[in-house]
């Protein structure tokens, strides 16, 4: 009767200890879930901390269509949860930063790509989406720390096609994670005035361009950079393998400025200030445009082009981006 009596005791007391660990273990995954929800919750609810162009205006988020703004919502909603439900995995944070900054939450995108960088320090993908986002933001230093991280980090990788937000008519990824990079380092340098930098960073991207989507994008940025330091002749010998007849499938406005530029198309006919629906692609032309009319002596025009960009809503846009720096610029000039 003592020995069953004792057996009993440590029995409970078995009991007892596993109750007390699996209680333990369970609060400590409850604060562990509380914890990061409570750091996603925090950045979705932060209050937008607001924008400003390079000209001292403030920038406001575009207004999305009833449609556009549900499906983007859930997407986020949907990335959020597979956040929440694994916030070590490096896809889980990439893409929901990538789906907030799709509904213009920049500063909060930023956030979790710098989180997730405490626990992935050398991802290339969160250090080009992040010096993306701060290019975005007018950041530009910041773009370029990152990115020129992105390149260290991607530099002994096999091409690697990068997926898109926004899917094109065919339903394939026309661009590379090391084609972006370059391509967004690229732009950075160039915005910030370092053109001899962009050129090296777009004969990269011409490098690793092997379709004609990316092919045209960096042929337009390199060859503004060209006409920027006064190296015409090699601008134009970028043109030459441009023709009417490509496989685009997501750059036709870069296409048709380059054969603007060959003469094949007269700049009004491109993008015309009285008729520009201020769309995103108007704002590549016009910026193409105008410096085609820096560039023939025409200023006059090509500040009317630039200031009629500065009234479409999309400031995200790299060509509004480089138009703010050339009034910005022409501002201090006249002084």
């Amino acid at each position: 009767m003592r020995s069953t009596c004792l057996f009993l005791v440590l029995a409970m007391l078995f009991l007892q200890s596993c109750l007390k660990i699996e209680s333990t273990s369970s609060s400590d995954h409850e604060i562990d879930s509380v914890s990061v929800d409570n750091m996603v919750t925090g950045l979705a609810a932060q209050q937008d901390q607001g924008y400003t162009s390079l000209t001292g205006k403030r920038l406001l988020s575009p207004e999305l269509d009833r449609w556009s703004l549900m499906k983007r919502e859930n997407e986020l909603e949907e990335a959020y949860q597979n956040y929440l439900s694994y916030p070590d995995s490096l896809p889980m944070i990439y893409w929901y930063g990538r789906r907030l900054s799709y509904l213009y939450r920049y500063h909060e995108s930023i956030q979790v790509y710098t989180a997730g960088l405490s626990k992935f320090p050398e991802s290339y993908d969160l250090y080009r989406h992040r010096g993306h986002r701060y290019l975005t933001v007018r950041d530009i230093d910041h773009a370029i720390d990152d990115l020129e991280k992105a390149v260290f980090y991607v530099r002994d990788l096999p091409t690697i096609m990068e997926d898109d937000v926004v899917q094109n008519e065919r339903n394939i990824p026309r661009s590379s994670v090391q084609f972006n990079i370059w391509y967004h380092l690229g732009l950075a340098y160039y915005i910030k005035g370092n053109f001899d930098k962009a050129v090296s960073a777009y004969k990269k991207c011409m490098l690793v361009a092997d379709n004609h989507d990316m092919l045209v994008s960096a042929t337009h940025w390199l060859y503004m950079t060209y006409q920027k330091i006064g190296n015409t002749p090699a601008a134009e010998r970028l043109l030459e393998p441009i023709t009417p007849k490509m496989n685009i499938v997501d750059n036709e406005s870069y296409h048709q400025l380059l054969l603007m530029y060959k003469g094949l198309y007269e700049p009004e006919k491109i993008y015309n200030v009285q008729d520009t629906d201020g769309e995103i692609s108007q704002l590549t032309l016009g910026y193409g445009v105008g410096n085609w009319y820096y560039n023939h002596g025409k200023p006059e025009q090509a500040i009317e082009v630039f200031e009629k960009m500065m009234e479409s809503p999309y400031w995200q846009a790299f060509g509004y981006l480089a138009a703010e720096v050339e009034l910005a610029n022409h501002t201090a000039v006249a002084g």
